[in-house]
């Protein structure tokens, strides 16, 4: 695990369309995710930021965090690649881990993010980790919502 550098951003598009278009058939592009074009611009001001999970080289895992204001932040771009996920690997579970003590360590209050429908493993990872479904129209203003995003969460940080 370590943060995203500049010489990544062929190796995590390839992973996130990768996965996008080959595994779950969405019709999306580098072009409609302009995150990814300007990862140093979109993720890292304020207490946002973007990590890679490697093995033995290679980028299997990445995980962004947006900065929005007012002590909230928006989870993007949680991808890892078929072959790290589940039996035990931990990939997923490392890179929400790392993000979360980043936002922790802040003093960020809520983390929120958009997924599309189609991830129903992501839906169940994101409630195991302790986010809770919202509706759409209780998203802050300022949370950056992609096209494809057709569901919602958040996690409260800092309270018992």
């Amino acid at each position: 695990m370590r943060p995203w550098r500049p010489a990544d951003r062929e190796a995590v598009s390839a992973l996130i369309l990768g996965i996008q278009r080959g595994e779950y058939g969405l019709d999306i592009d580098l072009a409609t995710q302009p995150d990814l074009v300007a990862v140093d611009d979109f993720y890292f001001h304020g207490d946002g930021g973007f990590w890679v999970a490697q093995d033995d080289g290679a980028i299997v895992g990445c995980i962004g965090l947006r900065d929005i204001g007012q002590g909230e932040a928006a989870l993007r771009k949680m991808f890892v690649t078929a072959s790290h996920r589940g039996g035990g690997r931990g990939v997923a579970a490392t890179l929400l881990e790392t993000l979360l003590a980043h936002a922790i360590a802040r003093g960020l209050r809520a983390i929120y993010l958009g997924t599309t429908e189609r991830f129903l493993a992501a839906h169940r990872f994101y409630a195991k980790h302790g986010f809770t479904e919202l509706p759409r129209e209780a998203l802050p203003g300022s949370f950056p919502v992609m096209a494809v995003d057709s569901r919602f969460f958040l996690r409260r940080l800092g309270t018992s």
